[in-house]
């Protein structure tokens, strides 16, 4: 994670959990988080539009020139990126292991800049794929930002924090093409574990 309110959102959301997998949704306490909110989202988990925005931070409206509660989040990515965007979500849902995304943002005159999207899951009455703790964060700060809107973001790179172990804490690279072994039809996925029990 690069940008301090990525690290500061995962370390309140690993206080929280307190060894589980993921926090309740109801042991989030804003005030506690008070300094991180305005780059914080909170996504909920539709049948119809997949991940909908619950919640947006006003540095994060700012960026984008307009508010995006009640929208899907794939609306502001590009569409070659939706899917992968959806896949990455489902599988920090399903897993209850989050990611951190590096992005690109653009403008509709062609300015550029980076930002990185923290996906952090929550449990709601139990459940994973009920809600998901965000934060979406500019890593520069370009004159024109929060003036000149970004109408798109797109993935750059995609990484699963791993729980840290007894070799450290690790990342897997989601977006990375699978390594092939030569001479065989198996392909390897960084990350995997072995157990010794």
């Amino acid at each position: 994670m690069k940008h301090a309110a990525s690290r500061a959102l995962y370390s309140y959301w690993d206080r929280l959990r307190a060894g589980r997998s993921a926090p309740e949704r109801s042991d989030l306490d804003p005030s506690a988080i008070r300094t991180l909110l305005g780059d914080v989202l909170l996504l909920e988990f539709s049948t119809r539009d997949r991940h909908v925005v619950r919640l947006a931070g006003t540095r994060i409206c700012s960026l984008l020139g307009r508010e995006i509660k009640g929208h899907a989040l794939s609306e502001i990515f590009a569409p070659g990126d939706v899917q992968d965007l959806n896949s990455m979500l489902d599988c920090v849902a399903a897993s209850a292991i989050p990611s951190v995304v590096g992005l690109r943002g653009k403008t509709a005159d062609a300015r550029a800049m980076n930002l990185e999207l923290l996906a952090l899951p929550l449990r709601h009455r139990g459940r994973t794929h009920a809600r998901m703790l965000g934060a979406l964060t500019a890593l520069e700060n370009p004159y024109w930002a929060g003036v000149t809107p970004l109408v798109r973001l797109q993935l750059v790179t995609s990484r699963q924090l791993l729980r840290e172990d007894a070799r450290g804490a690790g990342e897997i690279d989601l977006l990375a093409p699978p390594k092939r072994v030569p001479g065989g039809a198996l392909r390897l996925l960084d990350g995997g574990r072995h157990n010794s029990r």
